[in-house]
């Protein structure tokens, strides 16, 4: 797709053409002087100079409030970007034309692209923000248009050089696609399994050859960035980093059939094959054998950025069980025996939220300490979406198989769900990069690490604008269980302040208690290198993981003083410690009256109003 005049290739291969609209504008707009077009349907870029101004610079949340609008009521049957419109496009395995074409016109792909190149990426929070309201409507959307393209270019963001950066903003800004070709790892679904080689030619430059199972957008970009094996050992120096910024000079890209996935069916998923391509010295991106700490420095990004924008997804479906249990009900309230059900998934998505947006900020504020973070956050919130999925399927009933405007986006997220976590492989990615971790952070790091800033836990609160370059794949520090214990000893001595304080201090304080039971058992563990795959140890991560759900939730209830009315009352909070501590078999004692009834009557509120049901309450079309 491109946001400029240009062609893009549609599904079989045709060119369509594309209109310069922007969208809508407050004011002129300026953009570079257009280069050579690299890539698939890449078009002259429209991103504005740096430090010029320009509608682009408006700041979010304006940026997402107007995506927002534009997308619509997505329960309306007659708006071509509602849930009936994305339902009839995934049962024809297509990305919705329209919706697509909406979204070049916003120039959605100058998001992903750093400011300084051009774009408009400063922070991830904020992109996170102006990315749910599509994801909140279609998940197959939100990552075949473009957020693949940012987890592929990130590695260059990182590690790439001046030429190779402007390239790939080059491609963004004109509206172009960036695909990844991951390297294969255990456990590997059809996305991760099979990769590509390349070996050192006479003349300087690389020879590549190898193939994967499915690749999004490989039959809609001809620029790849390609893990590829580089070494015939395992190890961290395995794999290196390389470009392909177009069609290569001599070999083949070939993209024999199209594979079709269980869900996420709008998106294209493409077999890939490098038959004898060569690049030139300059394809390189950082160091010979730095791909795997590539990997590990710059996949926290979509470690943090998934979940922040999927759970976007489970939020319409609360919103869909609201609606079904208030149906009919004259007095708009749901039936006692949903009551645990709507307030309880409600809590998880306050969880997993505090969870995402903490990881999210912590990439700007604090990236040299972010790196067990982001694995933290990617490696729970699957599993609590899932979970809340279910119950909320309880709630809809037959309802959930509904394929008309209401309630037939159920059954298309409980398929795109699995996909867009990466299923069984995101976790054992991230298990990978928390097991061997245990033991060191046992003996060294819990209850030594000082409190992190108070920044870190306040959403929306500005933050310096994000350095790829700063992130790293190493830290002594886990700034979150300082934040646990910290908080613990601020409530010890509120618990006179009321029930609801005592409560939430009483919750603290087992979850103290049991990070001093995981130090124990942590540190009995093997040394690094020889737990990832022990079942021990996997429990463990489990266990720990919950843990600093719970600290990001409590540091972001105390960030919330004299802020927003339902956040700064301690009922969400004690609600979901109180869920995390039975997921954990600790002792919890029955929850303090009102807690329930505080929480409902804001999920509640916000459905009737119009809000959405994640830390900001924002505004929605419908």
């Amino acid at each position: 797709m491109t946001a400029a005049t240009g062609t893009a290739a549609g599904p079989a291969g045709e060119s369509r053409t594309t209109s310069p609209t922007t969208g809508p504008t407050t004011g002129p707009t300026t953009g570079p002087t257009p280069g050579p077009a690299l890539g698939r349907g890449a078009g002259p870029a429209p991103g504005p100079t740096p430090g010029r101004a320009t509608v682009w610079d408006a700041g979010e949340p304006r940026r997402a409030a107007r995506l927002e609008a534009a997308l619509g009521d997505p329960f309306d049957p007659g708006n071509p970007h509602g849930h009936l419109a994305l339902v009839r496009a995934d049962d024809t395995r297509e990305a919705p034309a329209a919706t697509e074409a909406l979204l070049a016109g916003h120039g959605l792909s100058a998001e992903f692209v750093p400011h300084d190149l051009g774009g408009r990426l400063t922070d991830l929070e904020q992109l996170a923000r102006v990315l749910r309201p599509l994801f909140r409507r279609d998940l197959a959307l939100g990552y075949g248009f473009g957020v693949t393209s940012l987890f592929a270019a990130s590695s260059v963001w990182t590690a790439g050089d001046a030429s190779q950066r402007a390239a790939l903003a080059e491609v963004l800004l004109g509206g172009g696609r960036v695909a990844i070709v991951h390297r294969e790892v255990a456990h590997a679904n059809a996305i991760l399994r099979r990769e590509v080689g390349a070996v050192r030619t006479p003349g300087g430059g690389f020879l590549l050859n190898g193939s994967k199972d499915a690749v999004m957008n490989a039959d809609r970009t001809d620029t790849f960035v390609v893990y590829a094996r580089t070494a015939t050992e395992d190890g961290s120096g395995s794999h290196s980093v390389l470009l392909l910024p177009g069609p290569p000079a001599s070999g083949e890209v070939r993209r024999p059939a199209r594979v079709e996935m269980p869900g996420m069916r709008g998106a294209r998923f493409h077999e890939l094959q490098l038959h004898d391509v060569t690049l030139p010295e300059s394809a390189l991106v950082g160091s010979l054998g730095e791909g795997v700490t590539l990997a590990l420095r710059s996949f926290q990004i979509s470690h943090c950025l998934i979940p922040g924008t999927v759970l976007a997804g489970v939020d319409s479906v609360l919103r869909l069980a609201v609606r079904a249990a208030t149906e009919n009900r004259p007095d708009g309230q749901p039936a006692r025996r949903w009551h645990k059900a709507l307030s309880g998934v409600f809590a998880d998505l306050l969880a997993c939220d505090a969870m995402a947006v903490t990881g999210l900020r912590a990439l700007s504020l604090v990236p040299q300490d972010a790196y067990l973070l982001a694995a933290a956050v990617k490696y729970t919130m699957p599993d609590l979406l899932r979970e809340d999925l279910e119950e909320l399927a309880a709630v809809l009933g037959a309802r959930g198989y509904d394929r008309g405007p209401l309630y037939g986006g159920f059954q298309k997220l409980a398929r795109d769900l699995p996909v867009a976590g990466l299923g069984h492989s995101g976790t054992a990615v991230c298990q990978a990069v928390l097991v061997p971790q245990l033991p060191a952070l046992a003996r060294t790091a819990w209850f030594r690490t000082e409190e992190p800033p108070a920044e870190l836990f306040r959403p929306g609160a500005p933050v310096p604008p994000l350095d790829h370059r700063r992130l790293t794949h190493s830290g002594t520090d886990d700034l979150l269980t300082a934040t646990l214990i910290g908080a613990a000893e601020r409530l010890a001595g509120q618990a006179s302040s009321g029930p609801l304080h005592a409560a939430l201090a009483a919750l603290a304080r087992t979850l103290v208690e049991e990070l001093r039971v995981l130090r124990a058992r942590c540190a009995a563990l093997p040394a690094a290198g020889s737990t990832a795959f022990d079942p021990v140890a996997c429990a463990l991560a489990d266990r720990y993981a919950l843990v600093l759900s719970a600290a990001a939730c409590l540091g972001v209830w105390e960030g919330q003083a004299g802020g927003d009315t339902f956040l700064a009352d301690p009922a969400w909070a004690v609600l979901v410690l109180s869920r995390i501590g039975r997921r954990l078999g600790a002792p919890v004692p029955d929850l303090p009256a009102g807690v329930q009834e505080t929480v409902l009557a804001e999920v509640l509120g916000r459905c009737r109003h119009g809000r959405s049901l994640d830390l900001y309450g924002t505004p929605l079309a419908c």
